[in-house]
């Protein structure tokens, strides 16, 4: 789904984090979210402030911990595959019953803030 935007499956979900976040999220934050180390987050987001798909900028809330916002060619990107995945997830899904998704969602949030606490 990526491959022809060259766009590797963990940088679609940095690009995703950072999208659906509002106003960015610093390093630690996309880590948290994606459930990765901060140090392998740092390195795809570096490697994609390089390609110009995001950008770091200055954080009201903490000095050193710079934001990750995407540039306007990180927000094409990320709305071409928006264009590819939601047709693709709605296939994917046509078959489940909007309760069984819904009940999928809570428990899956569920699970999260129990991890959160650990």
């Amino acid at each position: 789904m990526t491959r022809d935007l060259g766009l590797t499956s963990a940088r679609w979900r940095v690009i995703g984090a950072v999208a659906l976040s509002s106003g960015g999220l610093t390093v630690p934050g996309i880590a948290r979210v994606l459930g990765q180390s901060r140090q392998a987050v740092q390195r795809i987001t570096d490697a994609m402030v390089t390609d110009a798909l995001l950008v770091y900028v200055p954080n009201p809330k903490h000095k050193k911990s710079m934001l990750v916002q995407l540039t306007d060619e990180g927000k094409k990107c990320y709305n071409l595959l928006r264009e590819e995945q939601d047709p693709w997830a709605l296939d994917a899904t046509e078959e489940i019953s909007i309760e069984d998704l819904e009940s999928s969602l809570f428990v899956v949030r569920r699970l999260i803030k129990q991890f959160d606490k650990k």
